[in-house]
């Protein structure tokens, strides 16, 4: 059997994968050598995907009020209650909210039933979270949501800025072209981020940036480009549009002592970011969470894209603005209309573009202007307006802002339906319909990444249970609404070929996204193939009414002042996990780099607030409140603390970022600001600390603090609890042959349950101390060759302890720090080439690079001393 070239479904990279199965639920990985966005190379989460592709936990059945019915019952249910709602209380009282996970072909279905037989434009997507900053300020700026680059941009620049981007831990495969890009032709990189993350840490110049300074940097940047005589004048008259004021504006704003103060920078770093712009005309900017998730997110993109306007640097080789994506299909969603600010095919609700969409889909019912953004949409539905929502493919009770609000608005809602994979998710839990949807490996269609490359993602294995296709599922309530004859799809072919017409219907050129090559060919073999080629304004035509680009005038705002709240709390990813874990949360592998959430804080932070490293610490902000494990870290600047945003209700009972942000969002774009929420963090003093490891999923933990993760064989929870740990774990304990060491005087307790062949089914560890065991040697008994003693089990340990690897640094090899550090000092390596070369680490996806030079840093010190 050949392997099917289908496409990873994680970031907005849009790796191929070549995916050889292995009978009915296992499949090997590899990267397509063929696919132009990654080349053959993976990052950990797309090399483990084999992991998490078997059906535990997985929705198999249609459900109504939690019980299995036929696909029949539910979709009738769905399509007579939506119709009702919509005679009784209008078009607008329904909403569905979407996701970047769905492909092009589900989204179009879902735009088109929405918006052209509802009549409503209230279909959002969770991309609204994460880029639709960047997509507003393209149509500010161009006219339309079009990335005027593409990765070759990235190997041929000379001056690369990443700005509000983790990149070698979000984005690795684009982290591999910037290393190269430095490795092969010296290529400087800038970093710009408030936190010295791994990415940082590798740059040539660091910027720790004030959060929400970013314009007022780039406004000043530009301002001494116009100085320097770097501004392109002749471009400038051409092929831009200037705004009356604009140049005194950014004159006014961009003094040097005045951005020094603003962004908290030194003058002298200032200059040195002025003079690797000034000196390197093929610059590159990439711009991703860190500018978007802002409430003057807009604002930050177009001072990025007015720098490349005013100096010429777009449009050709080697340079441009480059917003990179955070989801796998957040592009395709854009171009169908998933969000609900615009029409599908890039069009707006201008009164002639909603007339053309209309005539094409022969529809009965067009909105006259946008929807409700994500935000407002869970507050129309706190309040009533909204009363009947179907949630595709996402977990809204999780990843929006201020989610104790989410959760009152689903519960208040009287109709709930979710399409999803999983059958117990956060979101799930308030719904009355339940619609099992297929999964990464079931589906067929396509996608979109951030370089506007179109890949075919293809399916592995056959449709598991009764799930269906997300299309199918919209399809099949449309047609049971009376719209037939516009939702008789047989394939997603049909549907690609539909959406492609629309992009091609009336476009005399006047929009980029232009798919008309690719009506009636062949869908199955499609190959990667990116609309409006290399560079869409190689042109230097601009789809705007006078052909020409806009700078846009963007003004710095004042910062927040702290007040009762005086930390300003950051979020985002783990390098191996991807959202809410659904997915990656099933891999062992993938959670071995963090297996708890934390707060990170400067050491002398966590000094002055009386918090130690490892101690738990409760964040609380105006919204929320939720416990965190404290871990110390120099790189964040004073005042900041950052968390990750993964763990869940089902995941953990603390950790929920996503309690603590307000719903503020950007004016222009309806983006919430996530990077700078305010809070307060206060240590906690349980009673005792532990940990379980068990073969078997257990009920939540009825505790102070609970987080879990997978490993093999089994899970880990790590327990925190305020009264006895014996009565408080009780429910986790499983049944069977128990051996049990317990100390009330020390308050130490420890309990091994073995099946009946001796081998272990769960181990709990618990200390008022806090003083416990390593957790590798005895998760590792949970597949052991050979039974354990009940001695060692009690100890921890065996009689001969076996080599301690350290925290784990590169997941796709599986290696430890402490096996790294030994491998350096024994062979001398010096390099993260030669630590390659050895052992393999830092060889496949490269995330671990950075992590692998600090390591290699006190070698080489030493080495200096030496000598």
């Amino acid at each position: 059997m050949s392997a099917v070239r289908t496409t990873c479904p994680y970031c907005g990279v849009g790796c191929g994968i070549a995916a050889m199965p292995e009978g009915e639920r296992a499949v090997r990985i590899a990267g397509d050598q063929a696919h132009p966005a990654n080349r053959g190379r993976l990052c950990s989460k797309g090399t483990h995907l084999g992991e998490t592709v078997g059906l535990g936990g997985r929705l198999l059945h249609p459900q109504v009020r939690g019980r299995n019915v036929r696909w029949d019952r539910a979709l009738d249910l769905v399509a007579r209650t939506f119709a009702r709602t919509i005679a009784e209380h209008g078009p607008d009282s329904v909403a569905f909210y979407v996701s970047g996970q769905l492909l092009t072909e589900d989204y179009y279905v879902a735009n088109k039933l929405m918006k052209g037989f509802i009549g409503s434009a209230n279909i959002d997507t969770n991309s609204r979270l994460c880029m639709s900053s960047a997509v507003a300020a393209h149509v500010r700026a161009f006219g339309e949501d079009v990335v005027p680059t593409c990765y070759d941009d990235i190997d041929e620049a000379e001056l690369i800025l990443l700005v509000g981007s983790n990149t070698a831990w979000c984005h690795p495969i684009v982290w591999q072209r910037i290393e190269a890009a430095r490795e092969k032709r010296g290529a400087r990189l800038v970093v710009i981020d408030p936190r010295r993350t791994e990415t940082a840490e590798r740059a040539d110049l660091r910027l720790a940036i004030r959060p929400g300074s970013d314009i007022a940097l780039f406004n000043g940047l530009l301002a001494e480009m116009m100085r320097l005589g770097v501004a392109d004048a002749d471009f400038l008259e051409r092929h831009v549009e200037v705004p009356e004021g604009f140049w005194a504006q950014v004159s006014a704003e961009g003094s040097l002592d005045r951005v020094s103060q603003t962004c908290d920078l030194s003058v002298s770093q200032l200059c040195s970011l002025f003079a690797l712009f000034a000196a390197h005309p093929k610059t590159v900017t990439l711009f991703s969470q860190g500018a978007n998730q802002s409430v003057q997110g807009t604002d930050n993109g177009n001072a990025i894209i007015n720098l490349h306007l005013a100096t010429g640097r777009i449009g050709r080789p080697g340079m441009g603005p480059f917003s990179i994506t955070g989801q796998p299909n957040a592009m395709g969603g854009r171009e169908v209309g998933g969000l609900a600010t615009s029409l599908a095919a890039h069009m707006g609700f201008s009164p002639e573009e909603i007339d053309r969409v209309r005539r094409f889909w022969s529809a009965p019912s067009m909105p006259a202007s946008p929807g409700l953004k994500a935000v407002d949409m869970f507050e129309a539905m706190h309040s009533g307006r909204i009363r009947a929502l179907w949630v595709m493919a996402t977990n809204p009770a999780v990843s929006m802002p201020d989610a104790g609000r989410v959760r009152e608005a689903l519960a208040r809602c009287p109709f709930v339906v979710t399409s999803d994979v999983m059958a117990d998710t956060d979101t799930g839990r308030f719904a009355h319909v339940r619609l099992p949807a297929l999964a990464w490996g079931e589906k067929d269609g396509t996608v979109t990444n951030s370089e506007r490359l179109i890949s075919r993602q293809r399916p592995i294995f056959a449709p598991p249970g009764e799930a269906k296709p997300d299309w199918w599922i919209v399809s099949e309530v449309g047609r049971r609404m009376g719209f037939h004859e516009a939702f008789d799809y047989r394939s997603p072919a049909a549907i690609f070929s539909e959406h492609a017409r629309l992009t091609a219907f009336e476009n005399d050129g006047g929009r980029k996204l232009d798919l008309r090559d690719w009506v009636g060919r062949d869908y199955d073999g499609m190959e990667p193939h990116r609309w409006g080629g290399d560079r869409p304004f190689a042109d230097l035509s601009f789809p705007t009414p006078s052909r020409r680009a806009r700078l846009v005038a963007v003004a710095q705002r004042p910062l927040e002042a702290g007040g009762d709240f005086p930390i300003i709390l950051n979020s985002g990813r783990y390098r191996d996990q991807w959202h809410t874990m659904t997915r990656t949360g099933l891999s062992p592998r993938l959670s071995q780099h963090r297996r708890e959430p934390l707060i990170e804080m400067h050491p002398a932070d966590a000094e002055e607030w009386g918090i130690a490293d490892g101690d738990i610490a409760a964040v609380e902000t105006a919204r929320g409140r939720t416990l965190f494990r404290a871990a110390l870290h120099e790189g964040q600047r004073r005042g900041e603390t950052f968390v990750p945003i993964h763990w869940t209700d089902v995941t953990a009972g603390g950790g929920r970022t996503g309690l603590l942000p307000p719903a503020a969002v950007d004016p222009v774009s309806g983006q919430p600001g996530f990077k700078a929420t305010r809070a307060r963090i206060s240590r906690v003093d349980p009673a005792w600390r532990g940990f379980l490891v068990t073969r078997d999923e257990t009920p939540a933990p009825s505790c102070l603090w609970w987080a879990r993760v997978r490993v093999a064989g089994g899970w880990l929870y790590e327990l925190a609890g305020t009264g006895d740990a014996l009565a408080e774990t009780a429910n986790l304990i499983a049944a069977g042959q128990r051996a049990e060491a317990i100390d009330a005087h020390r308050g130490s307790t420890r309990i091994a349950v073995l099946d009946g062949e001796g081998r272990v089914r769960c181990a709990l560890y618990a200390s008022r101390s806090g003083d416990l065991p390593p957790r590798d040697w005895i998760i590792a008994q949970l597949q052991a060759a050979e039974p354990s003693t009940p001695i060692a089990l009690l100890a921890g340990r065996p009689a001969v302890p076996p080599p301690d690897r350290g925290p784990i640094v590169c997941a796709c090899f599986d290696l430890g720090m402490k096996t790294i550090l030994s491998a350096i000092a024994r062979q001398r390596l010096t390099s993260v080439q030669a630590v390659g070369a050895a052992i393999g680490a830092g060889t496949n996806c490269g995330s671990c690079r950075p992590a692998l030079a600090r390591l290699l840093e006190p070698a080489e010190e030493n080495r200096h001393v030496a000598g």
